[in-house]
């Protein structure tokens, strides 16, 4: 499988350092995104794109997502730049509950639990699709890989 990602980058420059809990999601989203991941870059303006396997950076400048994207052999294959606005409500709204969660699991039962990780992973699902429709044309990712590359935005996003 070629249109996958092999490695990716998470560019923290200038941001505070993250939270154990955040380090910790960052480190789970990225081991999960590199052992099973769809991504691929479509040809635009008549403009043929390298084949993956791809290397990608992600980074926040001027209050944007930049997605920086390079084959193994260092060609450049893309660089998109995404609006970070849309993601607003959805980060915040994710890390609210990932907050509950957290300590919810060092003092409530497995059924008020199971209702929180539930509500988590609505959020988390919307915020994988909001990130699909704004690749739309740029990058083609499945849910999973959606879902994991969400989880490294809400990471960036708290330090930005």
């Amino acid at each position: 499988m070629t249109m996958h990602i092999s490695q990716i980058d998470i560019d923290m420059a200038g941001m505070p350092a993250p939270t154990p809990e955040i380090e910790q999601e960052r480190k789970v989203a990225i081991f999960d995104l590199l052992e099973e991941n769809s991504f691929a870059i479509p040809d635009r303006d008549g403009r043929e794109v390298p084949p993956g396997p791809y290397h990608v950076t992600l980074a926040i400048r001027d209050k944007r997502l930049v997605f920086d994207v390079n084959t193994e052999d260092r060609q450049d294959a893309a660089e998109f730049h995404l609006s970070l606005s849309p993601f607003r409500q959805v980060v915040k709204d994710y890390w609210q509950i990932c907050e509950s969660y957290y300590d919810a699991v060092k003092r409530l039962p497995p059924s008020q639990i199971e209702a929180i990780d539930m509500a988590r992973r609505g959020i988390h699902n919307e915020g994988a699709r909001i990130l699909q429709e704004r690749l739309d044309g740029k990058a083609e990712v499945d849910t999973d890989t959606a879902r994991r590359l969400f989880t490294l935005i809400c990471v960036l996003h708290f330090g930005g």
